[in-house]
């Protein structure tokens, strides 16, 4: 089992790191394709119960009107799955979650869906 210390924080809200940037970047290409309408980085926070609340990366609305929450990770933390787990519980979203693969597995994105 892998463990270590990671980083908690360190950037500022609303700012999005290397691998978040990279899906916006795919975000907006799927928005001059027509893809998707809108979305918006952590722009809604949902509550799961008394003091827990989850914000997903991005809310994307499909070119179908269909609302999704995405979540963009590079390494997936216990917490962090439970959390979207129980998100696409109770919420009535298309729960997606996407890691990048690597440039030797072709590059892209796996996508894992919650729903």
């Amino acid at each position: 089992m892998k463990t270590g210390f990671y980083a908690l924080g360190r950037l500022k809200k609303g700012q999005r790191n290397k691998t978040e940037q990279a899906y916006e970047s795919m975000l907006n290409k799927m928005m001059v394709a027509g893809e998707i309408l809108w979305y918006r980085f952590e722009g809604i926070k949902l509550r799961l119960a008394d003091n827990t609340f989850y914000s997903p990366d991005f809310a994307v609305m499909l070119a179908s009107g269909q609302m999704e929450m995405h979540e963009v990770k590079g390494h997936w933390l216990d917490d962090a799955r439970v959390k979207i787990k129980v998100a696409a519980e109770q919420y009535p979203f298309r729960f997606i979650a996407a890691k990048p693969k690597t440039k030797r597995s072709g590059g892209g994105w796996e996508i894992e869906s919650f729903d």
